[in-house]
């Protein structure tokens, strides 16, 4: 295990590196200029190029990515060009609250979502498996932010439960959750659901089954666990979206965090704060892939001989 880790890790370097190329030169090929946001009315083009010239935005991309990668590997993120703050240190304020959003809408969908594949899987062919299999499909088609919009009218401007936005106590991430996880339950129950059907089709079920154990013994005990294997596929690439994928709802629910962060900068075009954002995200995707290669061989051996 110690030699796939390291070995996984090695090949982490290059994909680093094309990330950090592809999320530099995106953002710089976007239309737009971050000069134009600290411009006053009446400005004149030898300041213009003075600002240019303060921020290193004179210089060629190249130029330009060589610096932020030099940066990058001391970790220094770099000076966001609206606000005048470290990077980092503006992406350590608003990384607390992603981290509460994500963690709880992962949480959510990943008990919520393997509890309805069990359901769905026991009860093959009848009309529970019908109900969960009609809630995963509507669930898989529903936009996020469609569905946050909703929950917003009927919880807390009509019924008045919860507040409307922002991030004050427990009782403003019940909506958030629910809007970010409604997705995640409908791909794990799913995936849970196949891969519990595949494997109890499998020859040791039918010995246990001969062997008069209880059927609910059977699926918990023995057929859950040997279709954990793709459902930590899945898991493992939603680590990744603990930060990057509630962007949307945070923007939604006027949340403090990563993705609305990420907006507000794109909006202004500071190029450094862009970056640091979307390399964060980026990374935690990578990452989490990572986790679920190492959890996945753990798991299974022939996982590990088969990537080794």
């Amino acid at each position: 295990m110690i030699g796939f880790t390291l070995r996984r890790l090695v090949l982490l370097l290059p994909v680093f590196f094309v990330v950090s190329l592809v999320v530099f030169f995106i953002i710089h090929l976007v239309p737009g200029d971050p000069i134009d946001n600290l411009m006053r009315a009446g400005s004149t083009p030898e300041q213009r190029l003075q600002i240019a010239a303060k921020y290193g935005l004179d210089r060629s991309l190249v130029e330009q990515y060589v610096t932020w990668m030099g940066r990058l590997l001391t970790g220094d993120l770099g000076t966001s060009i609206i606000q005048g703050r470290p990077v980092s240190a503006l992406i350590a304020r608003n990384l607390p609250y992603s981290l509460e959003l994500g963690i709880a809408a992962l949480l959510f969908s990943t008990l919520t979502g393997i509890a309805a594949g069990v359901i769905a899987a026991s009860y093959q062919g009848t009309r529970v498996d019908d109900s969960i299999t009609g809630f995963i499909l509507l669930g898989s088609t529903v936009p996020s932010f469609w569905l946050g919009l909703l929950l917003i009218l009927v919880f807390a401007v009509w019924l008045g439960w919860v507040p409307v936005s922002g991030a004050r106590g427990w009782s403003s991430l019940i909506l958030p959750t629910i809007a970010a996880g409604l997705g995640g339950i409908a791909l794990v129950a799913r995936v849970t659901r196949i891969a519990m059907i595949e494997t109890s089709r499998q020859d040791f079920v039918t010995l246990l089954h001969a062997k008069g154990l209880p059927p609910f013994i059977i699926q918990l005990r023995h057929v859950l666990r040997h279709a954990m294997v793709p459902v930590v596929t899945i898991l493992s690439l939603r680590i990744g979206w603990v930060l990057g994928g509630a962007v949307t709802i945070e923007y939604v629910f006027a949340r403090p965090g990563l993705g609305s962060l990420l907006i507000r900068a794109l909006n202004q075009r500071d190029y450094p704060l862009v970056q640091g954002c979307l390399l964060m995200l980026a990374m935690a995707v990578i990452i989490g892939a990572l986790i679920g290669d190492i959890v996945q061989a753990a798991m299974d051996p022939r996982q590990r001989e088969a990537r080794a």
